[in-house]
């Protein structure tokens, strides 16, 4: 997969961040504080990889910030994500199932190396539920998207 990736500093698990999602057959689309070119503050980088997303250029995305609220936040400011702050694997499970997240925030203070590995693994082997009621909540949010808009 297509995995666009930001973060607005080279702490904690962002200086790894690029080579775990490369090690696990991901393609890493480079945004904030990993391309030169860009603006690296959490809110520039974050709409960056949701964007990328939203057009389809990337099939999901992972933020980082500081307490990745805010990269949160500015991603799902973007028509069509959905982005959730995840602190464990279990909460990363349960935003890809029943929230259809496709936007992984973190926080580059709380997470360790090794809970990174956890939330990666259990958000890729996650897959959206088909349960009717966590399918209307999902095309639910789309409406609202488009209400906003």
């Amino acid at each position: 997969m297509r995995i666009a990736i930001a973060a607005d500093e080279l702490t904690g698990v962002a200086e790894t961040l690029p080579e775990e999602l490369r090690r696990r057959g991901h393609v890493p689309l480079l945004h904030g504080v990993y391309a030169d070119e860009e603006r690296d503050d959490w809110a520039w980088a974050s709409e960056a990889a949701a964007r990328d997303v939203a057009q389809g250029t990337a099939d999901q995305a992972v933020v980082a910030c500081w307490t990745g609220t805010g990269a949160s936040i500015a991603a799902n400011k973007l028509p069509g994500i959905r982005a959730a702050l995840c602190g464990d694997a279990q909460t990363a499970e349960g935003a890809r199932r029943w929230n259809d997240a496709n936007v992984l925030a973190l926080s580059l203070r709380l997470t360790s190396g090794a809970a990174l590995e956890e939330i990666l693994d259990a958000w890729f082997a996650a897959a959206p539920s088909a349960e009717r009621d966590d399918v209307e909540n999902v095309e639910h949010v789309s409406e609202l998207d488009r209400a906003a808009t």
